[in-house]
């Protein structure tokens, strides 16, 4: 492993680089390099704190970049009481990258088996490599969205590994078939639409005489795609933040010929940027089961008729035509949606949990269906819900939310 420390304003920081395999099952073969940032209080160097690993949304997204002690604002409960290490998810961030090199330099079932890789999984074995490489005999963990799906993947291989569990917005189903799953988001994005009228009734027509332009003009964004009605019908990804409404009403608010409207809805899609987060997202609810484009299978036929409905967090086929960063993967990504993947969770083990665990669980949660996850906290012996209706899917970046669940678990 290789390391460099520094000094940040209130911090010590200390980045590791550490060689793992490709594919676990096979360590002797191809290696490839992850990443992680370990975290400390400059007064608290010398303690010895326990140690809280952080993992993050996604897939395919870096670990958070601190800038202080209290950035992320939940850094500061962490720091107050722990070590923090935020990984880089393999294939993104400091880690080995994955990007549309390596789509044009492999076949597309050598890209589609590599790709493969990057689930729960095997992020979560990364994380054991890390641990075993710092010495660590038992750490905690914080899962927040995907991170907590990475985190009952934990909590169902290496239970032996952990003090405690802390999941936010992140509790999977278990056994729930996928196609539940987005049947479940897409009612709740239409929900969220329907309440964001009712906030900006103005934004209706907005979206409305949008739709209406880009369907007849070819309008580009600032990296040369095409803006088309399904792809500005993503802007309803914003609305399952909890500031996503008003992000999204003064984004509308802009002339549509702007720069800045073009700006502004090119950014507020990360596919591009992280390819990971399209490729693989509908098999991290891929179960012991084939995806299949369960999103563009199960969408309801009002969004046909409705030009003004929004869509969420849901990965389509078309985007590999028209995100120029994802067509390099649009075959690898055909293939794995007709893959059977295998289990992620065991069950079996969650029932007889013995690791101190406690969940946020979010009432209006856009991204990952409420129920299927009270269903969940009831099969994971001694976990502890928190079900809350006081924040959305980004709650733990509000600063509030860590230290309850820090207090239920040793309460």
């Amino acid at each position: 492993m290789q390391s460099t420390t520094y000094r940040q304003p209130g911090l010590r920081v200390t980045e590791h680089t550490l060689k793992v395999p490709l594919d676990h099952a096979q360590p002797d073969g191809e290696h490839i390099e992850v990443f992680a940032r370990a975290v400390v209080l400059a007064d608290k160097v010398d303690d010895t704190q326990p140690w809280l690993l952080f993992l993050q949304g996604g897939p395919g997204f870096e670990g958070p970049r601190p800038v202080s002690p209290d950035s992320p604002a939940w850094l500061a409960r962490a720091l107050a009481d722990y070590r923090v290490l935020l990984l880089d998810q393999r294939g993104m961030g400091r880690s080995t990258p994955v990007g549309p090199a390596d789509a044009s330099a492999a076949t597309p079932q050598a890209l589609a088996g590599r790709l493969a890789l990057h689930r729960a999984d095997a992020i979560v074995r990364d994380a054991e490599c890390f641990r075993q490489a710092l010495g660590i005999d038992r750490w905690s963990v914080l899962g927040q969205s995907f991170g907590g799906f990475c985190a009952v993947s934990y909590l169902s291989t290496f239970p032996g590994s952990l003090r405690e569990a802390f999941i936010t917005g992140g509790l999977p189903p278990l056994d729930r078939g996928i196609d539940e799953v987005y049947r479940d988001t897409f009612r709740t994005t239409l929900e969220k639409t329907g309440q964001h009228y009712e906030r900006y009734p103005q934004d209706r027509d907005r979206v409305r005489s949008l739709m209406h332009r880009v369907a007849a003009e070819d309008v580009r964004l600032p990296g040369g795609d095409r803006l088309t009605p399904r792809r500005l019908r993503q802007l309803g990804m914003l609305l399952g933040m909890g500031a996503g409404s008003e992000r999204l009403h003064h984004l509308l608010e802009l002339a549509p010929t702007s720069p800045a409207f073009l700006h502004d809805v090119e950014r507020a899609s990360p596919f591009a940027r992280n390819p990971l987060y399209a490729v693989i997202h509908e098999a991290c609810y891929a179960n012991g089961e084939a995806s299949d484009w369960s999103a563009q299978r199960v969408m309801p036929a009002e969004l046909s008729s409705d030009p003004a409905l929004l869509t969420g967090e849901h990965v389509f086929p078309w985007m590999f035509e028209e995100f120029a960063g994802l067509a390099p993967f649009r075959q690898a990504a055909l293939l794995l949606a007709e893959r059977n993947w295998g289990p992620l969770y065991d069950p079996g083990v969650l029932a007889v949990n013995e690791v101190p665990c406690a969940a946020a669980i979010y009432v209006n949660d856009m991204y990952v269906p409420r129920a299927f996850s009270e269903q969940t906290a009831r099969r994971i012996r001694g976990l502890r819900p928190w079900i809350t209706n006081e924040f959305e899917h980004d709650g733990l970046h509000t600063g509030k939310v860590l230290g309850r669940l820090i207090e239920m678990v040793r309460s």
